[in-house]
C-alpha cells in the first residue's frame, strides 16, 4: 500500500515537472516559470503534510525521489562553482577587463560586504531586544541535547583559532586541493589562486607576446565553453526550485515553528529590514531599487529554496553580468568573496540575535558594551564563513565561544533551523549581488543600458 502511495505522488510530481516542461515550450517567461515552480511546490509539499505528515515512511521515500531533481539540481550547480570562478576571473585578465581597478574594486566590494555584515548584526540585536528574545524559556527535547552536545564538540575544534588565522586560511596552499571545495575557505582560496594566474598572464604577454597571445586566446575559448554550461544548468531552475520547495515544507516540523513562532518572526522581521537597507543602499547610488529587485528576485528565490550560497553561486554572477550590466570582473568578485566574507544573514543577523537570546541564560549583563562588543566580534567573525550548509552554525559557534556564552543553548533552534536558514541564505546572496552592483556604480563601469532595459530579464541571456 505504501508503495502505491509513493508511486501516486511521484506520479503527480513529474505531472508537475511536464507542466512546466509546457510553459518552457510555450515561451512563458522564464521568471514567470521560477516563481511558479516555487507557488506549486509550496502547495503540494503542504498537501502532501497534511495527508500523511513529516514522519510518515511515504513521505520519507516521496522526499528520496523528489530529491533526485531538487539536490541534483543543487549538486549540478555546485559542480560548476570551482571552474566558474577560476575561469571567470582568469577570463576577465584576459580581456583587460581589470586593469588597474582591480586593487580598489576589490577593496571597496570587501568593505561593502564587512560594511552591510556590521547593519546586518546591529539589526540583528535590534530585532532580539524588541521581541524580547530570551534562550532560557526555551526547554531542550532529547533531539536539541544531540545537537548541543555536536555544537560543543565542534566549537572546542574551531573556537581556538585567532584572526590572524582565519585571514591565512583564506591564501591557497593547495590549489588543487581547493578546486575540490575541501576547505571551508576554498572558494576564496581560488580566487586568490586565479588572480595570481591572471597576473602572471598580464606579465607574460609583456614580455612574451607570442605565447602570452595564445594562452589569452585559449583562456577566452574556455570562459566562452564554460559560460554554456553555466547556460544549460540555470535553464533547469524552474524544476530545482518546484523539487526544493516541495521537500522543504513537506518535511518541515510546523508544530516546532509555532512553538518558537516569536524566534522566526523576529528572524524574518531583521531579514527583511536587512534587505530594504540593501535596497536603500541601491537608491543611494542613484540606481532604480524596484529594478534591481525584479532583475534579481528569481536568484534570490533559488538561494531561498536551496539554502546554499554557493548553489547560487553561478547564478549570482549571471544575474550581476547580464541583468545589472555588471562587469564581468566586479561581478565574479563579488560572488566568490560573497560566499566566505561578510555573508549578511548567516554571519551578521543569525549569530547577533543568538548573542542577545542567550546573554540573559548565561546571567551576562546586557549593556552598551556587551552590544557593541557582540557587533565587532560578529563582523571580525564573519571573515571566512563557508557559503553552504552550516555556515550559520559555524558563524555563532565563533561569536558565542568569543563571548564566552553557553553553545548549547543554541541547539534549541534545530527544529526550526531549515526554515530560518531559507531566508539567511537569500539575505546572503543579497549582500553579495549589492556590494558588486555598488561597486560597478561607483566605479561608472556599470552599463547603465542593460541595468535599465526591462526586457533584459532571462538568466540563460548571453551578453
Amino acid at each position: 500500500m505504501n508503495l502505491l502511495l509513493v508511486i501516486i505522488n511521484l506520479v503527480v510530481f513529474l505531472s508537475l515537472i511536464g507542466a512546466l516542461v509546457i510553459l518552457k515550450q510555450r515561451k512563458v517567461k522564464f521568471s514567470y516559470r521560477v516563481m511558479l515552480g516555487l507557488l506549486v511546490g509550496l502547495v503540494f509539499g503542504a498537501a502532501l503534510q497534511l495527508i500523511y505528515g513529516t514522519e510518515n515512511i511515504v513521505i520519507t521515500h516521496t522526499m528520496d525521489w523528489v530529491a533526485i531533481v531538487g539536490s541534483g539540481f543543487v549538486r549540478l550547480l555546485q559542480m560548476i562553482v570551482m571552474p566558474l570562478v577560476f575561469i571567470s576571473i582568469l577570463g576577465a585578465f584576459a580581456k583587460m577587463d581589470m586593469k588597474e581597478k582591480f586593487l580598489k574594486s576589490g577593496i571597496k566590494i570587501i568593505a561593502i560586504l564587512l560594511g552591510t555584515t556590521a547593519i546586518a548584526a546591529t539589526i540583528g540585536v535590534s530585532a532580539a531586544l524588541i521581541f524580547d528574545l530570551d534562550a532560557s524559556n526555551f526547554n531542550l527535547g532529547e533531539e536539541e541535547n544531540d545537537r548541543s552536545i555536536a555544537l560543543e564538540s565542534t566549537a572546542s575544534e574551531i573556537e581556538g583559532q585567532t584572526l590572524p588565522e582565519q585571514l591565512l586560511s583564506l591564501l591557497p596552499a593547495n590549489p588543487f586541493l581547493d578546486f575540490t571545495g575541501e576547505r571551508a575557505t576554498s572558494t576564496i582560496a581560488v580566487v586568490f589562486f586565479a588572480v595570481f594566474m591572471g597576473v602572471s598572464l598580464i606579465r607574460l604577454m609583456d614580455r612574451d607576446q607570442e605565447n602570452g597571445e595564445k594562452i589569452r586566446s585559449g583562456i577566452i575559448a574556455v570562459n566562452g565553453w564554460v559560460m554554456q554550461l553555466v547556460k544549460i544548468i540555470i535553464a533547469l531552475t524552474p524544476y530545482g526550485v518546484l523539487a526544493l520547495m516541495t521537500s522543504t515544507v513537506a518535511t518541515s516540523d510546523f508544530a516546532a515553528i509555532y512553538d518558537l513562532g516569536v524566534f522566526v518572526v523576529a528572524s524574518y522581521a531583521a531579514l527583511i529590514t536587512m534587505y530594504l537597507v540593501h535596497l536603500g543602499l541601491i537608491a543611494l547610488t542613484g540606481l532604480n531599487p524596484v529594478q534591481y529587485l525584479k532583475k534579481t528576485l528569481e536568484t534570490l528565490i533559488f538561494a531561498f529554496t536551496s539554502r546554499s550560497s554557493a548553489g547560487t553561486l553561478p547564478l549570482n554572477i549571471q544575474t550581476q553580468r547580464t541583468r545589472l550590466g555588471v562587469p564581468a570582473s566586479v561581478a565574479n568578485f563579488s560572488g566568490s568573496f560573497g560566499l566566505s566574507i561578510g555573508q549578511n544573514g548567516c554571519a551578521g543577523v543569525y549569530p547577533a540575535m543568538l548573542g542577545i537570546m542567550i546573554a540573559p541564560a548565561a546571567g551576562v549583563e546586557i549593556n552598551a558594551q556587551f552590544i557593541v562588543t557582540l557587533i565587532a566580534v560578529t563582523v571580525i567573525a564573519s571573515l571566512g564563513i563557508a557559503g553552504v550548509g552550516g555556515g550559520a552554525t559555524f558563524a555563532a559557534i565563533i561569536v558565542l565561544s568569543t563571548m564566552n556564552l553557553p553553545i548549547a543553548l543554541a541547539a534549541v533552534l534545530i527544529s526550526i533551523e531549515p526554515l530560518i536558514d531559507m531566508g539567511r541564505t537569500a539575505l546572503n546572496v543579497s549582500g553579495s549581488m549589492t556590494a558588486g552592483t555598488i561597486t560597478a556604480q561607483t566605479n561608472g563601469s556599470l552599463d547603465k543600458d542593460i541595468f535599465d532595459d526591462p526586457h533584459l530579464d532571462e538568466l540563460t541571456a548571453e551578453t
